[in-house]
């Protein structure tokens, strides 16, 4: 039993170790810091990264917290607030516009998937239901605005080599299935502050969304506003997509 709780005691000094230095760490720098053996930090990290605790960055060999460590506390932090904090904002963009508006966030992923899901969906009472979405549904995150929105606004998620180990499915002729094109789209919303789904998803409907920032300027989350394209790409569609923004900017003042 001491034994075991040592070895806990051991993995969890070096997952604050990780913390608490805010950048990637080689094994000989861990272990003068810890006062443990490198045998001991390698075979402790080895088990980390096969479970998504860290990962290593293969150019330099050192370690940095994984992406599992991102979705425990997104899945916290929208228990305690997300949901909260949001309602009110989407209710007023969903009575101006009358449009399907979620909140959506990073969902857990495994080795060939990265999803995100939506935690808040507002589809109003007038409007027929046109967008087949709800609370707890998974996207894909290469061809949804948000989550082409939370790549974009979250450095350490995506690069090539995680992009060609997903498994990118072709929903339209306009869904995006190169990491060129994906690059490209990523660096014009990073740029734009917002992102568009034009009938990547579904054909027929369209998607803008904007990012909920953290302190940071990284995307907890994102806001999104959806509908017929024959509804939403019409005249007033620049000042939808202003509107989101903001939307999401107000949002973010909430929480930082």
């Amino acid at each position: 039993m001491t034994e075991t709780i040592n070895a806990v005691d051991r993995i969890l000094d070096i997952i604050m170790f990780l913390y608490s230095k805010r950048k990637e760490m080689g094994i000989t720098e861990i272990s003068k810091e810890l006062g443990l053996s490198k045998s001991t930090i390698h075979r402790n990290l080895a088990t980390l990264e096969n479970r998504g605790f860290v990962t290593q960055n293969p150019e330099t060999g050192k370690y940095w917290l994984g992406l599992k460590f991102y979705s425990i506390g997104m899945a916290v932090g929208q228990k305690i607030s997300i949901k909260e904090i949001t309602k009110p904002f989407v209710e007023e963009l969903n009575k101006e516009f009358n449009e399907v508006v979620s909140v959506s966030v990073l969902s857990d992923h495994s080795q060939n998937s990265l999803n995100c899901i939506v935690v808040y969906k507002n589809c109003g009472k007038t409007r027929l239901q046109t967008v087949n979405t709800y609370e707890g549904s998974i996207m894909d995150i290469h061809c949804s605005a948000a989550g082409k929105c939370l790549l974009a606004f979250n450095n350490e998620l995506i690069n090539e080599e995680k992009f060609n180990d997903l498994n990118v499915k072709k929903y339209t002729n306009k869904t995006i299935i190169s990491w060129e094109e994906l690059e490209y789209e990523l660096k014009k919303i990073k740029e734009n502050g917002y992102s568009i789904d034009d009938e990547e998803y579904e054909v027929g409907l369209i998607c803008i969304a904007a990012p909920i920032l953290n302190s940071e300027g990284e995307a907890i989350a994102t806001i999104s506003l959806s509908g017929p394209v024959y509804r939403v790409k019409t005249d007033d569609f620049d000042y939808r997509v202003k509107r989101v923004i903001e939307t999401a900017k107000l949002i973010s003042e909430n929480i930082k």
